[in-house]
């Protein structure tokens, strides 16, 4: 038999980058009134040079594996949380999870990408992912793989928004012209993403584009703004006349975190067409407008940027779609800690 716990005691594994998953459920959780003990994931893949060495040769294993591994261990062990929420693919082996789980911990894995990415794919982790009591991904397409690798309990939980960071921001007249354009894209460079943004841009739309990796694609190298501040990106949201919104295939994605983040903080939306965002905006014109193909998205950006009305009408409906709608991170959080049986203090 376990030992009592620590009243509101949990354990979050994942990135303290402001940006990330991990750090919005750890603010979340403080907000809730739990006491959170955080291991950060980036402690077990070393400096960039062992990073990028462990990425390209060891079949995406971090470094530092099974150190980490065995500190969030001892973090359950010293503080006999309730739950350990991990985020993405952490590095936590299959046999200190056993030891985890031997505690009485329950186990759960907010599964933020898709291992079977080729791009990603770590076979340590799928081996591990089977040792979670509960795995919730967000997308619905995994699903079933996960249930076939012989996850015990799979469920479907979408990314949501920050509030403390993503929320509507008042702009001087000079800041909004100094950040002004007709499209903003924020996110990473995916090669399949290139054709959508040099699409746009060749369209002679003024094109913002923020995220890591765009610089190395000669069609998007000038667009590129490179990595920026969530407060540098909230500005830019507000100042732009729409925000694209594209899934990571190679992930499978229906859904993705600015589906929640760019409404939040306030932007007329054109939105890849998926069943998860129709399911959440509505149909056609209610909250955002949809694209299957890049003639298609590139008619209607168009059309937004014509359309200054009708932009904020369907702005105004999809930052209430969101924010009325619990998709926070700490309505997820609630909802990890229902479905466990966990209640916070």
């Amino acid at each position: 038999m376990r030992t009592p716990d620590k009243p509101g005691s949990i354990v979050i594994v994942g990135d303290s980058g402001t940006e990330h998953v991990g750090s919005h459920l750890r603010h979340a959780a403080e907000e809730t009134g739990l006491t959170v003990h955080f291991a950060n994931t980036r402690d077990a893949w070393g400096g960039w040079l062992t990073r990028k060495a462990s990425w390209h040769l060891c079949r995406r294993r971090p470094g530092r594996l099974h150190s980490f591994s065995r500190r969030v261990v001892d973090l359950c062990t010293e503080n006999r949380p309730r739950i350990l929420l991990s985020t993405g693919f952490v590095p936590i082996t299959t046999a200190d999870l056993e030891k985890i789980g031997a505690l009485g911990v329950y186990r759960v894995n907010y599964l933020t990408d898709d291992p079977w990415n080729p791009a990603q794919r770590a076979p340590w982790f799928l081996r591990a992912v089977c040792a979670y009591d509960e795995v919730l991904s967000t997308r619905r397409a995994n699903l079933n793989d996960l249930r076939a690798l012989g996850c015990p309990r799979v469920g479907y939980l979408p990314f949501g928004y920050a509030p403390h960071l993503h929320r509507p921001e008042r702009l001087t007249p000079e800041r909004m012209r100094a950040l002004e354009s007709d499209v903003i894209f924020a996110g990473g460079a995916d090669r399949d993403r290139v054709p959508y943004i040099a699409a746009l841009a060749a369209a002679g739309l003024r094109v913002a584009l923020y995220g890591g990796y765009w610089e190395e694609y000669p069609e998007t190298r000038r667009l590129s703004q490179g990595l920026r501040s969530p407060a540098f990106v909230r500005e830019a949201i507000t100042a732009a006349k729409l925000a694209l919104c594209l899934v990571r295939r190679a992930n499978r994605d229906g859904v993705c975190m600015r589906t929640f983040e760019v409404p939040a903080v306030g932007a007329s939306m054109l939105v890849e067409r998926t069943a998860e965002h129709v399911e959440l905006f509505g149909s056609e014109g209610q909250a955002v407008l949809y694209f299957d193909a890049i003639p298609e998205m590139v008619e209607k950006a168009r059309w937004l940027v014509e359309h200054e009305a009708e932009r904020q009408r369907m702005k105004e409906a999809a930052h209430q779609l969101i924010v009325g709608g619990d998709h926070t991170y700490r309505d997820r959080l609630a909802s990890i800690l229902e479905w466990s049986g966990v209640r916070a203090a």
